[in-house]
């Protein structure tokens, strides 16, 4: 898997805005790119992530890479704006204070680990997006979360409780952990 040139992050986030616009104004053009790259054709999982005044205002993503990045880029934009439970749908006045971002993901793999000193010890803040699945619970964090958690012990509690999972859950050698890169930008 190789990075993306600028032109190609560019389109990237000119086709996410384009398709929330489209959503808010009936009959707004969704801007495809003309050309797609290998690169965008290529099975990838992404999120995108939108930020309204530095705060988190919606990010939705799939992990593995199931669909072709163009795609799940124009699929994950619309849900980030619509369908994100955490918040309420986008709105048309808040469109041009929103700032969006997209995170291309390498696909994840299993960090084995003996304890949780062994996995603080393997992780790579900033490095390593993170993904928790303890018996049928699961939760991520992308890489960036570090910024807001540079912390392992609260970035690990934080992931655990995110997933309905006791805070204590990365101790516990039956949770499975993987990790994954990004590669990410934004407008």
């Amino acid at each position: 898997m190789q990075s993306l040139n600028d032109k190609e992050r560019k389109e990237l986030l000119r086709l996410a805005r384009s398709v929330i616009t489209a959503k808010l104004h009936k009959g707004s053009k969704i801007h495809r790119p003309d050309e797609t790259s290998p690169s965008m054709l290529e099975k990838r999982g992404c999120f995108v992530t939108l930020h309204k005044d530095g705060l988190l205002r919606g990010c939705i993503g799939t992990i593995e890479p199931v669909r072709r990045l163009i795609d799940n880029v124009e699929e994950n934009a619309v849900n980030a704006a619509f369908r994100d439970p955490r918040f309420p749908p986008v709105l048309e006045d808040e469109l041009s204070v929103i700032n969006i971002e997209i995170s291309v993901l390498t696909v994840p793999e299993i960090l084995p680990f003996e304890n949780g000193k062994d996995l603080k010890n393997k992780l790579k803040p900033g490095i390593h997006g993170v993904i928790l699945t303890n018996d049928w619970r699961s939760s991520t964090f992308l890489p960036q979360v570090w910024e807001q958690l540079p912390e392992k012990n609260d970035f690990l509690e934080h992931l655990c409780l995110k997933g309905g999972m006791g805070r204590n859950c990365w101790n516990d050698t039956n949770t499975v952990v993987k990790t994954y890169t990004a590669e990410y930008f934004s407008e």
